[in-house]
Protein backbone atom coordinates (compact mmCIF):
# COMPACT_ATOMS: atom_id res chain seq x y z
CA UNK A 1 0.00 0.00 0.00
CA UNK A 2 1.26 3.47 -0.84
CA UNK A 3 2.06 5.37 2.32
CA UNK A 4 -0.13 8.44 2.22
CA UNK A 5 2.84 10.61 3.14
CA UNK A 6 4.41 9.77 -0.24
CA UNK A 7 1.51 11.14 -2.31
CA UNK A 8 1.03 14.89 -2.41
CA UNK A 9 -1.96 16.42 -4.20
CA UNK A 10 -1.60 20.08 -4.98
CA UNK A 11 -3.63 22.61 -6.89
CA UNK A 12 -2.38 25.62 -8.81
CA UNK A 13 -4.29 28.88 -8.99
CA UNK A 14 -3.67 32.37 -10.21
CA UNK A 15 -4.96 34.97 -12.60
CA UNK A 16 -5.19 34.22 -16.31
CA UNK A 17 -1.69 35.18 -17.44
CA UNK A 18 0.25 34.61 -14.24
CA UNK A 19 2.05 31.62 -15.78
CA UNK A 20 0.48 28.58 -14.07
CA UNK A 21 0.72 26.31 -17.08
CA UNK A 22 4.32 27.43 -17.71
CA UNK A 23 5.19 26.69 -14.08
CA UNK A 24 3.74 23.17 -14.24
CA UNK A 25 5.47 22.63 -17.60
CA UNK A 26 8.75 23.75 -16.01
CA UNK A 27 8.24 21.38 -13.04
CA UNK A 28 7.59 18.44 -15.38
CA UNK A 29 10.40 19.42 -17.78
CA UNK A 30 13.14 20.07 -15.24
CA UNK A 31 12.24 17.04 -13.09
CA UNK A 32 12.41 14.93 -16.31
CA UNK A 33 8.81 13.72 -15.94
CA UNK A 34 7.84 14.00 -19.62
CA UNK A 35 7.83 11.19 -22.17
CA UNK A 36 10.07 11.59 -25.22
CA UNK A 37 7.15 11.52 -27.68
CA UNK A 38 5.27 14.20 -25.68
CA UNK A 39 8.37 16.34 -25.69
CA UNK A 40 8.82 15.87 -29.45
CA UNK A 41 5.18 16.79 -30.17
CA UNK A 42 5.43 19.93 -28.06
CA UNK A 43 8.75 20.98 -29.61
CA UNK A 44 7.10 20.67 -33.04
CA UNK A 45 4.07 22.73 -31.96
CA UNK A 46 6.34 25.37 -30.40
CA UNK A 47 8.29 25.66 -33.69
CA UNK A 48 5.06 26.01 -35.68
CA UNK A 49 4.01 28.85 -33.38
CA UNK A 50 7.33 30.56 -33.99
CA UNK A 51 8.77 30.17 -30.46
CA UNK A 52 12.54 30.00 -30.03
CA UNK A 53 12.50 27.30 -27.35
CA UNK A 54 9.90 24.88 -25.98
CA UNK A 55 6.58 26.47 -24.99
CA UNK A 56 6.27 24.83 -21.56
CA UNK A 57 2.60 25.81 -21.15
CA UNK A 58 1.65 23.31 -23.86
CA UNK A 59 2.41 20.40 -21.49
CA UNK A 60 -0.71 21.17 -19.48
CA UNK A 61 -3.12 22.94 -21.82
CA UNK A 62 -4.78 19.79 -23.09
CA UNK A 63 -8.07 21.14 -24.42
CA UNK A 64 -8.01 22.40 -28.01
CA UNK A 65 -9.70 25.70 -27.06
CA UNK A 66 -7.02 26.28 -24.46
CA UNK A 67 -4.15 25.58 -26.81
CA UNK A 68 -5.53 28.02 -29.35
CA UNK A 69 -6.15 30.76 -26.80
CA UNK A 70 -3.28 29.85 -24.45
CA UNK A 71 -5.58 29.70 -21.40
CA UNK A 72 -6.75 26.96 -19.01
CA UNK A 73 -10.50 26.31 -18.86
CA UNK A 74 -11.11 22.93 -17.24
CA UNK A 75 -9.30 21.29 -14.33
CA UNK A 76 -6.37 19.43 -15.88
CA UNK A 77 -4.91 16.64 -13.74
CA UNK A 78 -1.24 15.78 -14.18
CA UNK A 79 0.82 13.08 -12.48
CA UNK A 80 4.55 13.00 -11.93
CA UNK A 81 7.03 11.25 -9.67
CA UNK A 82 10.39 12.10 -8.17
CA UNK A 83 12.52 9.69 -6.10
CA UNK A 84 11.02 11.23 -2.93
CA UNK A 85 7.32 11.53 -3.74
CA UNK A 86 4.41 10.98 -6.10
CA UNK A 87 2.43 14.07 -7.12
CA UNK A 88 -1.03 14.77 -8.51
CA UNK A 89 -1.48 18.31 -9.84
CA UNK A 90 -4.91 19.88 -10.33
CA UNK A 91 -4.31 22.81 -12.68
CA UNK A 92 -7.36 25.05 -12.19
CA UNK A 93 -8.58 27.95 -14.34
CA UNK A 94 -7.89 31.60 -13.58
CA UNK A 95 -11.10 33.21 -14.87
CA UNK A 96 -13.81 34.44 -12.49
CA UNK A 97 -16.48 32.35 -14.24
CA UNK A 98 -14.61 29.12 -13.42
CA UNK A 99 -14.75 29.44 -9.62
CA UNK A 100 -16.52 26.05 -9.47
CA UNK A 101 -13.57 24.37 -11.24
CA UNK A 102 -11.21 25.65 -8.58
CA UNK A 103 -13.51 24.27 -5.85
CA UNK A 104 -13.58 20.78 -7.40
CA UNK A 105 -9.85 20.79 -8.20
CA UNK A 106 -8.82 21.96 -4.74
CA UNK A 107 -11.21 19.92 -2.59
CA UNK A 108 -8.77 17.03 -2.05
CA UNK A 109 -5.51 19.00 -2.19
CA UNK A 110 -2.84 18.97 0.54
CA UNK A 111 -1.34 22.20 -0.80
CA UNK A 112 -2.24 25.13 -3.03
CA UNK A 113 0.27 26.99 -5.17
CA UNK A 114 -0.99 30.53 -5.75
CA UNK A 115 0.83 32.43 -8.47
CA UNK A 116 1.27 36.17 -8.24
CA UNK A 117 2.78 38.29 -11.01
CA UNK A 118 5.68 40.21 -9.41
CA UNK A 119 4.78 43.29 -11.52
CA UNK A 120 1.10 43.43 -10.51
CA UNK A 121 1.20 42.15 -6.92
CA UNK A 122 -1.90 40.89 -5.09
CA UNK A 123 -4.99 41.41 -7.29
CA UNK A 124 -8.69 40.46 -6.98
CA UNK A 125 -8.10 36.96 -8.38
CA UNK A 126 -5.28 36.33 -5.88
CA UNK A 127 -7.67 37.20 -3.06
CA UNK A 128 -10.45 35.10 -4.55
CA UNK A 129 -8.27 32.01 -4.93
CA UNK A 130 -6.72 32.45 -1.49
CA UNK A 131 -10.20 32.74 0.01
CA UNK A 132 -11.33 29.52 -1.69
CA UNK A 133 -8.14 27.76 -0.50
CA UNK A 134 -8.97 28.94 3.03
CA UNK A 135 -12.64 27.92 2.69
CA UNK A 136 -11.58 24.43 1.53
CA UNK A 137 -9.17 24.23 4.49
CA UNK A 138 -6.15 23.47 2.32
CA UNK A 139 -3.47 23.09 5.01
CA UNK A 140 -0.49 24.51 3.08
CA UNK A 141 -0.37 27.52 0.76
CA UNK A 142 2.72 28.31 -1.31
CA UNK A 143 2.69 31.79 -2.83
CA UNK A 144 4.94 31.72 -5.90
CA UNK A 145 5.89 35.26 -6.89
CA UNK A 146 6.46 34.72 -10.61
CA UNK A 147 8.08 36.70 -13.45
CA UNK A 148 10.89 37.90 -11.19
CA UNK A 149 12.98 38.22 -14.38
CA UNK A 150 10.68 41.10 -15.44
CA UNK A 151 11.41 43.09 -12.26
CA UNK A 152 15.20 42.53 -12.48
CA UNK A 153 15.08 39.89 -9.70
CA UNK A 154 14.41 42.67 -7.20
CA UNK A 155 14.21 41.63 -3.54
CA UNK A 156 12.27 44.82 -2.89
CA UNK A 157 9.54 43.83 -5.40
CA UNK A 158 9.37 40.37 -3.75
CA UNK A 159 9.00 41.82 -0.23
CA UNK A 160 6.32 44.22 -1.44
CA UNK A 161 4.14 41.31 -2.62
CA UNK A 162 4.73 39.43 0.67
CA UNK A 163 3.53 42.45 2.67
CA UNK A 164 0.42 42.82 0.46
CA UNK A 165 -0.44 39.12 0.77
CA UNK A 166 0.19 38.88 4.52
CA UNK A 167 -2.05 41.89 5.18
CA UNK A 168 -4.90 40.19 3.30
CA UNK A 169 -4.19 36.66 4.60
CA UNK A 170 -4.52 37.72 8.24
CA UNK A 171 -8.32 37.38 7.70
CA UNK A 172 -8.02 33.82 6.34
CA UNK A 173 -7.82 30.45 8.08
CA UNK A 174 -4.58 29.08 6.62
CA UNK A 175 -2.11 27.34 8.93
CA UNK A 176 1.01 27.39 6.76
CA UNK A 177 1.92 30.05 4.15
CA UNK A 178 5.29 30.08 2.35
CA UNK A 179 6.69 32.50 -0.26
CA UNK A 180 9.07 31.64 -3.12
CA UNK A 181 10.38 34.09 -5.78
CA UNK A 182 10.45 32.30 -9.16
CA UNK A 183 10.70 32.71 -12.90
CA UNK A 184 8.73 29.81 -14.41
CA UNK A 185 9.88 30.74 -17.91
CA UNK A 186 13.61 30.57 -17.06
CA UNK A 187 13.34 27.97 -14.30
CA UNK A 188 14.60 30.14 -11.42
CA UNK A 189 13.78 28.48 -8.04
CA UNK A 190 11.34 26.00 -9.62
CA UNK A 191 13.41 22.79 -9.61
CA UNK A 192 16.86 24.33 -9.41
CA UNK A 193 18.11 27.14 -7.20
CA UNK A 194 18.31 30.54 -8.89
CA UNK A 195 21.71 32.11 -9.54
CA UNK A 196 19.95 35.44 -10.13
CA UNK A 197 18.43 35.67 -6.63
CA UNK A 198 21.20 34.83 -4.17
CA UNK A 199 19.37 37.00 -1.62
CA UNK A 200 16.69 34.28 -1.32
CA UNK A 201 17.85 31.68 1.20
CA UNK A 202 14.83 29.34 1.07
CA UNK A 203 14.37 26.12 -0.90
CA UNK A 204 13.17 25.98 -4.54
CA UNK A 205 9.57 24.93 -5.20
CA UNK A 206 10.11 21.23 -5.97
CA UNK A 207 12.22 20.70 -2.83
CA UNK A 208 9.50 22.44 -0.79
CA UNK A 209 6.84 20.11 -2.26
CA UNK A 210 9.01 17.02 -1.72
CA UNK A 211 9.76 17.75 1.93
CA UNK A 212 6.45 19.26 3.07
CA UNK A 213 5.11 17.34 6.08
CA UNK A 214 1.59 16.22 5.17
CA UNK A 215 0.83 13.18 7.34
CA UNK A 216 -0.27 15.55 10.12
CA UNK A 217 -3.05 16.87 7.83
CA UNK A 218 -5.12 13.70 8.30
CA UNK A 219 -7.50 13.66 11.27
CA UNK A 220 -6.10 10.86 13.47
CA UNK A 221 -8.38 11.54 16.45
CA UNK A 222 -11.95 10.99 15.24
CA UNK A 223 -12.31 7.36 14.15
CA UNK A 224 -14.90 7.19 11.34
CA UNK A 225 -15.63 4.16 9.12
CA UNK A 226 -18.49 4.65 6.61
CA UNK A 227 -19.71 1.19 5.55
CA UNK A 228 -19.79 0.72 1.77
CA UNK A 229 -20.96 -2.88 1.57
CA UNK A 230 -21.46 -6.07 3.60
CA UNK A 231 -19.27 -9.06 2.62
CA UNK A 232 -20.85 -12.54 2.90
CA UNK A 233 -18.62 -14.83 0.79
CA UNK A 234 -20.21 -18.08 2.16
CA UNK A 235 -17.29 -20.06 0.78
CA UNK A 236 -15.89 -23.25 2.34
CA UNK A 237 -13.20 -21.31 4.23
CA UNK A 238 -15.45 -18.35 5.17
CA UNK A 239 -18.80 -20.00 5.80
CA UNK A 240 -19.98 -17.63 8.56
CA UNK A 241 -17.94 -14.57 7.60
CA UNK A 242 -19.82 -11.26 7.80
CA UNK A 243 -17.49 -8.35 7.11
CA UNK A 244 -18.29 -4.65 6.81
CA UNK A 245 -16.18 -3.19 4.01
CA UNK A 246 -15.27 0.43 3.35
CA UNK A 247 -12.52 3.01 3.60
CA UNK A 248 -11.41 4.49 6.91
CA UNK A 249 -12.33 8.19 6.63
CA UNK A 250 -10.27 9.30 9.63
CA UNK A 251 -8.74 8.13 12.87
CA UNK A 252 -7.42 4.69 13.84
CA UNK A 253 -9.36 1.47 14.54
CA UNK A 254 -7.81 -1.43 16.46
CA UNK A 255 -8.95 -4.98 17.12
CA UNK A 256 -10.68 -4.98 20.52
CA UNK A 257 -11.97 -1.38 20.25
CA UNK A 258 -15.43 -0.61 21.63
CA UNK A 259 -17.48 0.71 18.71
CA UNK A 260 -20.94 2.13 18.10
CA UNK A 261 -22.84 1.73 14.84
CA UNK A 262 -24.64 4.91 13.78
CA UNK A 263 -27.41 5.90 13.39
CA UNK A 264 -28.84 2.80 15.17
CA UNK A 265 -26.66 3.25 18.29
CA UNK A 266 -25.91 -0.50 18.69
CA UNK A 267 -22.54 -1.22 20.32
CA UNK A 268 -20.03 -4.02 19.83
CA UNK A 269 -16.28 -4.79 19.77
CA UNK A 270 -14.04 -5.09 16.69
CA UNK A 271 -13.25 -8.80 16.26
CA UNK A 272 -10.96 -8.57 13.22
CA UNK A 273 -9.69 -6.17 10.55
CA UNK A 274 -8.99 -7.84 7.21
CA UNK A 275 -7.44 -6.91 3.86
CA UNK A 276 -7.60 -9.57 1.16
CA UNK A 277 -5.68 -12.53 2.64
CA UNK A 278 -4.22 -10.72 5.67
CA UNK A 279 -5.49 -9.89 9.15
CA UNK A 280 -4.37 -6.54 10.58
CA UNK A 281 -4.18 -5.34 14.16
CA UNK A 282 -5.15 -1.78 13.20
CA UNK A 283 -6.45 0.32 10.30
CA UNK A 284 -6.13 4.05 9.70
CA UNK A 285 -7.15 6.58 7.05
CA UNK A 286 -7.23 6.17 4.06
CA UNK A 287 -6.99 2.35 4.17
CA UNK A 288 -9.73 0.19 2.61
CA UNK A 289 -10.51 -2.76 4.88
CA UNK A 290 -13.21 -5.16 6.03
CA UNK A 291 -14.15 -5.33 9.74
CA UNK A 292 -15.92 -8.09 11.63
CA UNK A 293 -17.67 -7.49 14.97
CA UNK A 294 -18.22 -9.68 18.05
CA UNK A 295 -22.02 -9.27 17.78
CA UNK A 296 -24.48 -9.78 14.93
CA UNK A 297 -25.83 -6.31 14.16
CA UNK A 298 -27.94 -5.27 11.21
CA UNK A 299 -25.57 -2.92 9.37
CA UNK A 300 -25.93 -1.72 5.78
CA UNK A 301 -24.36 0.71 3.32
CA UNK A 302 -24.49 4.29 4.63
CA UNK A 303 -24.14 3.32 8.30
CA UNK A 304 -21.01 4.46 10.10
CA UNK A 305 -18.83 2.57 12.59
CA UNK A 306 -17.26 4.93 15.15
CA UNK A 307 -15.50 4.59 18.49
CA UNK A 308 -18.02 4.62 21.33
CA UNK A 309 -16.29 7.44 23.23
CA UNK A 310 -16.05 9.73 20.18
CA UNK A 311 -19.16 10.08 18.01
CA UNK A 312 -20.02 12.42 15.15
CA UNK A 313 -23.20 14.47 15.24
CA UNK A 314 -26.25 12.69 13.81
CA UNK A 315 -28.67 15.26 12.46
CA UNK A 316 -31.23 15.89 9.74
CA UNK A 317 -30.53 19.64 9.80
CA UNK A 318 -27.10 20.73 8.62
CA UNK A 319 -25.52 24.09 7.80
CA UNK A 320 -23.28 24.04 4.76
CA UNK A 321 -21.04 26.41 2.79
CA UNK A 322 -22.28 25.48 -0.68
CA UNK A 323 -20.69 26.12 -4.07
CA UNK A 324 -23.31 25.92 -6.82
CA UNK A 325 -21.78 24.03 -9.78
CA UNK A 326 -24.63 23.78 -12.28
CA UNK A 327 -25.61 26.09 -15.15
CA UNK A 328 -29.23 26.02 -13.95
CA UNK A 329 -29.95 27.93 -10.72
CA UNK A 330 -31.19 26.18 -7.55
CA UNK A 331 -34.94 25.66 -7.44
CA UNK A 332 -36.63 26.92 -4.24
CA UNK A 333 -37.42 24.04 -1.85
CA UNK A 334 -36.65 21.48 -4.58
CA UNK A 335 -35.70 17.93 -3.59
CA UNK A 336 -32.15 16.76 -4.28
CA UNK A 337 -30.17 13.65 -3.42
CA UNK A 338 -27.44 14.39 -0.88
CA UNK A 339 -24.34 12.18 -0.87
CA UNK A 340 -22.21 12.10 2.26
CA UNK A 341 -19.47 9.43 2.54
CA UNK A 342 -21.32 6.20 1.55
CA UNK A 343 -24.69 7.56 2.69
CA UNK A 344 -27.29 8.82 0.21
CA UNK A 345 -30.52 10.52 1.29
CA UNK A 346 -33.11 12.91 -0.12
CA UNK A 347 -32.63 16.53 0.92
CA UNK A 348 -34.04 20.01 0.50
CA UNK A 349 -32.37 23.44 0.68
CA UNK A 350 -34.44 25.01 3.46
CA UNK A 351 -32.84 28.44 3.55
CA UNK A 352 -30.08 30.51 1.97
CA UNK A 353 -28.54 32.37 4.93
CA UNK A 354 -26.15 34.56 2.91
CA UNK A 355 -24.05 34.60 -0.25
CA UNK A 356 -20.36 35.45 -0.32
CA UNK A 357 -19.58 38.40 -2.56
CA UNK A 358 -16.51 36.97 -4.27
CA UNK A 359 -15.27 40.49 -5.17
CA UNK A 360 -15.31 42.00 -1.68
CA UNK A 361 -15.51 38.71 0.31
CA UNK A 362 -18.41 40.34 2.20
CA UNK A 363 -21.74 38.66 3.03
CA UNK A 364 -24.84 39.42 0.98
CA UNK A 365 -28.02 38.62 2.91
CA UNK A 366 -30.41 40.20 0.36
CA UNK A 367 -29.76 38.08 -2.74
CA UNK A 368 -30.97 34.50 -2.07
CA UNK A 369 -30.74 33.06 -5.62
CA UNK A 370 -28.12 30.35 -6.13
CA UNK A 371 -26.53 30.57 -9.58
CA UNK A 372 -23.46 28.93 -11.08
CA UNK A 373 -20.21 29.65 -9.14
CA UNK A 374 -22.10 31.20 -6.20
CA UNK A 375 -20.71 30.35 -2.77
CA UNK A 376 -23.26 30.64 0.01
CA UNK A 377 -24.16 29.45 3.49
CA UNK A 378 -27.35 27.36 3.41
CA UNK A 379 -29.50 25.24 5.72
CA UNK A 380 -30.29 21.75 4.40
CA UNK A 381 -32.88 19.27 5.72
CA UNK A 382 -32.41 15.55 5.04
CA UNK A 383 -34.96 12.71 5.22
CA UNK A 384 -32.75 10.66 7.61
CA UNK A 385 -29.88 11.70 9.89
CA UNK A 386 -26.37 12.11 8.47
CA UNK A 387 -23.35 11.38 10.70
CA UNK A 388 -21.30 14.53 10.23
CA UNK A 389 -18.27 16.40 11.54
CA UNK A 390 -17.45 19.97 10.67
CA UNK A 391 -15.35 20.27 7.49
CA UNK A 392 -12.69 22.17 9.46
CA UNK A 393 -12.11 19.10 11.63
CA UNK A 394 -12.64 16.38 9.05
CA UNK A 395 -12.60 17.00 5.30
CA UNK A 396 -14.03 13.54 4.51
CA UNK A 397 -17.03 13.42 6.86
CA UNK A 398 -17.51 17.20 6.57
CA UNK A 399 -18.21 17.32 2.83
CA UNK A 400 -21.34 16.65 0.80
CA UNK A 401 -22.54 16.85 -2.80
CA UNK A 402 -26.06 17.49 -4.08
CA UNK A 403 -27.33 15.58 -7.12
CA UNK A 404 -30.36 16.44 -9.27
CA UNK A 405 -32.67 13.39 -9.18
CA UNK A 406 -34.05 14.03 -12.66
CA UNK A 407 -30.74 14.39 -14.54
CA UNK A 408 -28.34 12.65 -12.09
CA UNK A 409 -25.99 15.61 -12.48
CA UNK A 410 -23.97 16.96 -9.53
CA UNK A 411 -25.34 20.45 -8.92
CA UNK A 412 -23.45 21.55 -5.78
CA UNK A 413 -20.58 20.70 -3.46
CA UNK A 414 -20.61 21.69 0.18
CA UNK A 415 -18.52 21.98 3.34
CA UNK A 416 -20.40 21.36 6.61
CA UNK A 417 -19.98 24.29 9.00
Amino acid sequence: MLDNNQLLRFTTAGSVDDGKSTLIGRLLYDSKSIFEDQLQAIENTSKKKGHDGVDLALFTDGLKDEREQGITIDVAYRYFTTPKRKFIIADTPGHIQYTRNMVTGASTANAAIILVDARHGVIEQTKRHSFIASLLQIPHVIVCINKMDLVDYSEEAYNKVINQFEEFASKLLVQDIRFIPISALDGDNVVNRSKNMDWYQGAPLLHTLETMHISSDINKVDARFPVQTVLRPQSESHRDYRGYAGRVASGVFRVGDDITVMPSGFTSIIKSIDVYEDALSEAYAPMSVSMTLEDDIDISRGDMIVRSNNKPEASQDIEVMLCWLHNNPAKPRAKYSIRHTSNEQKAMIKEVVYKIDIESLGRNTEDKDLNMNDISKVKIRTTKPLMTDSYRENRTTGSIILVDDATHETVAAGMIV
